[in-house]
């Protein structure tokens, strides 16, 4: 029997799906459903009447100061989640979807982007005759050795910085209310997202990731306090036998002696090995070759930097030609 995809635009018309992907649930489609700016699509696909896979995308707006403009692009995260017995056939699935993926996103977007794959190679074949390109990029994760204490792997002046702090009163833990979760929000989007990133959600996002994935525990907002004051903080979501920390950051500025930065990434992996995930993944740390100031901190951890692609498709078919051509 044929593969059935349906496409699904509103959570309520979701039923119960199979699977433990937290990049394609329907916890992460209500939050993007709920965040101003990001319009959520779950393409699921049936063989009898039995899901055999399912991929989350989502299609934000953002605003381009310089040069100005307007542009709307869909991120998927992983290549999707599939229910097949054999890589082959999860890969050939996965093209078949990827072809409907395509049509319909290229309909309400200028550029598609795959993101953070878990397998580098896969889906290789499909990418190519749907008219995708890679671009070499690079991931940086903490690996968890039992027996050993997370600032094994650190840089001595990274235990030093955050002995320090510590000493001179900075406080990391996780948030617990409504208020503090705005208050580390309204934080990064003010100090933080214009240095590090290009994009950064709004705060509502935040309040919908701790209430949605609160059940099953898949997501943790941490915060650095000083004096009462919230200095630093950082957002966690966890997917499998893996922790991704998707934003963090501080006042380091205004706050150097407590290192509110630094804070948020120790609490965040110490929460993670204290867990018993294998792993923490820091999201989005740059280009392989281009300079990158947040990969350069993260680094410093301890972490292990590999390399890795991302896949985009242009809307423009003459733009994205050249982007081929360049990128072959």
């Amino acid at each position: 029997m044929a593969i059935q995809l349906t496409t699904y635009y509103q959570s309520k018309d979701i039923p119960a799906l199979p699977g433990n992907n937290t990049f394609h649930s329907l916890e992460l489609f209500k939050i993007y459903e709920a965040t101003p700016g990001y319009f959520p699509m779950l393409i699921v696909a049936r063989k009898k009447d039995v899901v055999v896979g399912k991929i989350l995308a989502a299609t934000r707006t953002q605003k381009k100061f310089f040069p100005p403009a307007i542009i709307k692009r869909c991120i998927i995260y992983d290549q999707g989640e599939f229910f097949c017995n054999s890589n082959a056939e999860k890969e050939k699935l996965f093209g078949f979807m990827l072809e409907h993926l395509t049509t319909v996103s290229l309909r309400m977007s200028f550029i598609i982007e795959f993101r953070n794959l878990s397998h580098a190679k896969f889906g290789y074949r499909f990418f190519r005759l749907n008219k995708y390109f890679p671009i070499n990029w690079l991931r940086v994760r903490n690996f968890f050795k039992k027996g050993k204490s997370i600032e094994n792997s650190f840089s001595p002046s990274r235990r030093r910085q955050i002995r320090k702090a510590l000493k001179n009163g900075a406080v990391a833990r996780e948030a617990k209310t409504e208020e503090e979760i705005n208050t580390f929000a309204e934080m990064l989007r003010k100090n933080y997202s214009s240095k590090i990133r290009k994009y950064f959600p709004n705060q509502i996002f935040f309040k919908h990731m701790e209430t949605a994935f609160r059940k099953e525990n898949k997501s943790k907002i941490f915060i650095v306090t000083y004096e009462d004051k919230i200095i630093g903080g950082s957002a966690c979501i966890y997917s499998k036998n893996s922790a991704y920390l998707w934003f963090s950051g501080g006042l380091r500025k205004s706050y150097r002696a407590q290192s509110p930065g630094i804070l948020a990434v120790w609490i965040a992996l110490k929460d993670a090995k204290k867990r018993g995930y294998k792993c923490l993944e820091f999201m989005d740390v740059g280009l392989a070759f281009r300079p990158h100031g947040y990969r350069d901190f993260v680094l410093r951890f301890g972490g292990k930097q590999s390399s890795t692609r991302r896949w985009f498709r242009f809307k423009w078919n003459w733009l994205n030609t050249i982007f081929l051509k360049f990128y072959n």
